[in-house]
């Protein structure tokens, strides 16, 4: 299963960037992974990433539906185990993500109840998604 990250706008304090590219290289371990930063706000900017088809599209929002990290592992495993060639995971910016591309999305997954900044929502869900591969793995990291 191919993982990729698509994010508006870019990571720019350089701990943050460090942390989510450690997240980044820990999950390549179990998975292939891609990190995309969008420059622009569009459905031109998002057409262009040329999804696998059937790839399941999954909205970052307040909104959501929230996991444990026990329920995430699960939800991932379950897709890997289906099949699913390309998991794709919108993260918006400041913002959030423009109707057009939200309506794009077959789920809507929430990080937290707590309001973050985008920048550190992607930590956390590189975090999250390293620890359900871990938690399926049986690798004592999640301990």
């Amino acid at each position: 299963m191919k993982i990729r990250l698509v994010m508006l706008g870019k990571t720019r304090r350089a701990e943050i960037r460090a942390l989510f590219e450690d997240y980044i290289g820990r999950i390549r371990h179990y998975a292939e992974i891609e990190a995309v930063e969008l420059r622009e706000a569009s459905e031109a900017a998002f057409k262009k990433q040329k999804l696998e088809p059937g790839a399941m599209v999954v909205l970052l929002d307040a909104a959501g539906k929230q996991f444990t990290s026990q329920q995430f592992a699960r939800w991932l495993g379950e897709l890997r185990d289906r099949g699913t060639r390309e998991l794709v995971f919108l993260c918006g910016d400041a913002d959030g993500f423009p109707d057009a591309m939200r309506r794009r999305a077959q789920q809507k997954v929430a990080l937290s109840t707590l309001t973050m900044p985008h920048e550190f929502a992607r930590v956390v869900l590189a975090e999250q998604i390293y620890r359900a591969f871990a938690i399926l793995a049986g690798h004592p990291y999640p301990k």
